[in-house]
């Protein structure tokens, strides 16, 4: 990979969805970045790749959650624009783990003396940062130590 930011490589993916006249990719790029700004001016620094993944995760958990929230309405069309704006925003995070390797890391804590949720918890989600959903996390743990 270049020596280009992440933030960088957002912006050029937004100037050509301009060009390319794909709105939804322009609206989602463009809050992306105005985030990430915010960000920059409240830590007064420049954003590393982590804080723009950790922005781009958090956004895909929002959208996620007003997708669930739009079809308990009934408003599939609203929900389904809400997911494709997550797909967006999916493409600039690292591979996701699957749930067996994910799995596979809850074994190994459990096997190095991790005996409870909070132990457990502490240490996987480190490895598993932005590459799997925390609520799924929970579960797998939970139906571990069960």
């Amino acid at each position: 990979m270049s020596d280009t930011t992440l933030k960088e490589t957002v912006r050029a993916d937004l100037n050509s969805a301009r060009r390319e006249r794909d709105k939804l990719r322009t609206t989602v790029l463009t809050t992306l970045l105005s985030e990430a700004r915010n960000r920059e001016i409240e830590l007064g620094r420049e954003l590393s790749d982590d804080d723009v993944l950790a922005l781009a995760t958090s956004a895909i958990k929002r959208r996620r959650e007003a997708a669930e929230q739009m079809r308990a309405g009934g408003r599939e069309e609203l929900a389904l624009k809400e997911e494709q704006e997550a797909v967006i925003l999916q493409g600039y995070l690292p591979p996701q783990l699957s749930e067996g390797e994910v799995s596979e890391m809850i074994r190994e804590a459990i096997a190095g003396g991790a005996n409870n949720l909070g132990a457990v918890m502490k240490m996987v989600s480190a490895q598993v940062k932005g590459r799997f959903e925390g609520r799924e996390l929970n579960r797998l743990v939970r139906e571990a130590l069960g």
